[in-house]
């Protein structure tokens, strides 16, 4: 069972910059692309971003294209979420999450493996 370990949420003030971390117990095909999604109180959960774990190409919501970059680490499973310019409608429980070939990106419901999740707290 592949688990997703999330961390490096906070609190930061609008204009800042802050970096998700995923780690990924164990490369799985189930698990072959690693995503950010976020949810805001009141809201669906939004796509962000995902990469594909072997050949490393990323895939990006059109909203979220220039602000932020997804990116992998060497043993390509620890995926990072740098998040600049940050405002605070960026505030929200930020999610990792893990899905198979197939499907669409932008869907959670596609996605079978999810982290615990990580507040981003962003103040004017």
């Amino acid at each position: 069972q592949v688990q997703l370990v999330t961390s490096g949420g906070g609190s930061v003030q609008a204009g800042g910059s802050l970096r998700l971390v995923c780690a990924r117990s164990e490369y799985t095909y189930a698990s072959h692309y690693m995503g950010w999604f976020r949810q805001a109180p009141g809201k669906e959960r939004e796509w962000i971003a995902t990469v594909h774990t072997r050949n490393t190409e990323a895939y990006y919501a059109d909203s979220m294209k220039g602000r932020f970059t997804i990116s992998l680490d060497t043993t390509r499973n620890t995926v990072y979420l740098q998040m600049n310019s940050l405002r605070p409608e960026d505030t929200a429980m930020y999610y990792c999450a893990a899905k198979p070939p197939g499907g669409r990106l932008m869907l959670p419901a596609d996605y079978p493996y999810w982290g615990q999740g990580t507040q981003v707290t962003v103040s004017s």
